[in-house]
């Protein structure tokens, strides 16, 4: 959540910055943000003047009382019984005013980082690098949606099933084979220096709004309406909320952590053949990285971040690139994004497998998430996240990048992970 006091210094920064990412109606969102806070601020100061004027009214009373001048003490409480009258309206009004404020507030996006660049659309993002080789595949190569028939691997069928569309059955190979990269990708942030987590995968509202998914994604998360409760998109929702207002010492800095969880996603109106097989599911396991630093250290995090999902993706041999997101692509919450593409040659198109985001203080702000300075001031911190690595969409370039007649490859580094080294 932007920082009213923001708004206030840098107007123009702001509406320059939402313009960016394509919200609509900034300039009368901003000023009524604005109005919003100038009457809460002048509300709170006819409540505390009204507040200590009848304090004082109330030790004048006492000593009147005392000395005998009950006709002066009666006036005195009539002016008292205004002033509470006046006091509890103030408290009414400025209970209204904070709500009203609070709900457009809300609503605005984080700003992006000078280096983003401009565009609405996915076309428009700009390719910082690329590596790898892709590979040649003979012509009668399948795609993986027809792969894991052939050495029945996954079943969507019986996902659908015992639940229903885009929660797919792991059998086997495949079973352990997504054991095996979740055990991989663990280790690996482990070594890096992350401190493995477990947390729930239901989280409650709060948690929600901390991280920007609520009120913003509401819809496409599943929802227990009984208590309340949301599945989680990503583990990156419950973990960077375990320091939901806490006051972290400066000398811990930086934070970081790295969890395993299955992630739910409605995806609701997905449909085609961009979306077929495993790239786009309602389930999914992803090992997610979470960095909290002093602002001064958070874009420094976050190209470590996305160096350590680049030497992941090289120790499994996928030809990859990277992508700095336009304005118009960018989540709500990010201030620069980096999105991870494999190449998927029997579909011949990238897919993209991690997202790695700074949010600078937009979360922190709803987290109430800070730490202490020298001078003993609390700043907001600055929390950072990425995927390191979502699973189907690099077991869908696993599968078809190194397909064979006699079955699939695997990249030597899941060998000892998975028991096997290849798959048929």
């Amino acid at each position: 959540m932007l920082q009213v006091s923001v708004l206030k210094e840098h107007r123009e920064m702001v509406l320059a910055g939402l313009a960016k990412k394509h919200y609509a109606n900034a300039e009368a969102d901003v000023q009524s943000i604005l109005d919003l806070d100038q009457r809460r601020r002048q509300l709170q100061t006819e409540h505390d003047q009204a507040q200590a004027e009848a304090n004082e009214l109330a030790r004048q009373i006492g000593g009147r009382m005392k000395s005998g001048d009950k006709s002066g003490a009666e006036a005195l409480k009539a002016r008292t019984a205004v002033l509470k009258q006046e006091i509890k309206a103030h408290a009414d009004e400025l209970a209204q005013v904070e709500s009203a404020l609070q709900q457009t507030l809300v609503k605005l996006p984080n700003l992006p980082h000078s280096s983003v660049p401009e565009g609405r659309t996915p076309q428009e993002n700009e390719v910082v690098s690329e590596k790898g080789q892709k590979p040649e595949l003979p012509a009668n190569a399948l795609p993986h949606w027809e792969l894991i028939k052939k050495y029945d691997i996954i079943d969507f069928d019986l996902g659908n099933k015992i639940t229903g569309a885009g929660f797919p059955v792991y059998k086997g190979q495949g079973a352990r084979l997504q054991r095996a990269m979740i055990n991989f990708f663990l280790d690996e942030a482990r070594n890096a220096g992350y401190t493995e987590m477990q947390p729930p995968i239901l989280v409650n509202e709060a948690s929600g709004y901390g991280t920007g998914q609520l009120p913003d994604k509401d819809g496409q998360m599943y929802h227990d309406a009984q208590d309340n409760l949301y599945l989680i998109p990503t583990a990156e929702v419950p973990i960077t909320n375990l320091y939901r207002d806490e006051i972290i010492p400066a000398e811990k800095l930086p934070i970081r952590n790295a969890g395993y969880t299955p992630c739910f996603r409605r995806e609701a109106g997905s449909w085609g053949a961009d979306v077929r097989g495993l790239n786009r599911l309602h389930q999914f396991d992803k090992v997610e990285i979470v960095q909290i630093t002093h602002p001064e250290q958070s874009y420094a995090a976050l190209d470590s971040m996305v160096a350590h999902i680049e030497g992941l993706l090289q120790k499994l041999e996928l030809p990859y690139r990277v992508l700095r997101l336009c304005g118009g692509d960018m989540s709500f919450t990010s201030a620069l994004t980096y999105d991870l593409e494999v190449w998927s040659a029997a579909q011949g198109r990238w897919l993209e497998v991690s997202s790695a985001s700074n949010f600078e203080t937009f979360q922190a702000n709803r987290l109430k998430l800070r730490y202490r300075t020298e001078g003993g001031k609390t700043q907001l911190l600055h929390t950072l996240n990425g995927s390191a690595l979502a699973l189907p969409r690099i077991v869908a370039a696993l599968l078809e990048n190194n397909q064979s007649e006699d079955g699939i490859r695997l990249p030597e580094v899941l060998h000892s992970y998975c028991g096997f080294s290849k798959i048929g």
